[in-house]
C-alpha cells in the first residue's frame, strides 16, 4: 500500500503535521501514543 513513499513525501508529511498540531504539541502526542502502545502490549502479554 505504501510502498513508493520516498524521503520527500515524509518531508511534506511531517511539514503538515507540524503546521496543524505546532510544535509544542507534538511531544506531547507522541509521548500518547507511546504509553497507549506500551499498554497495549502489556494487555495482549495478560492475556496469554
Amino acid at each position: 500500500m505504501f510502498k513508493n513513499i520516498g524521503t520527500p513525501e515524509l518531508i511534506i508529511i511531517a511539514a503538515v503535521v507540524v503546521l496543524l498540531f505546532g510544535g509544542k504539541k507534538i511531544p506531547e502526542f507522541m509521548k500518547g501514543i507511546g504509553e497507549a502502545i506500551k499498554e497495549f502490549r502489556h494487555a495482549s502479554k495478560d492475556s496469554k
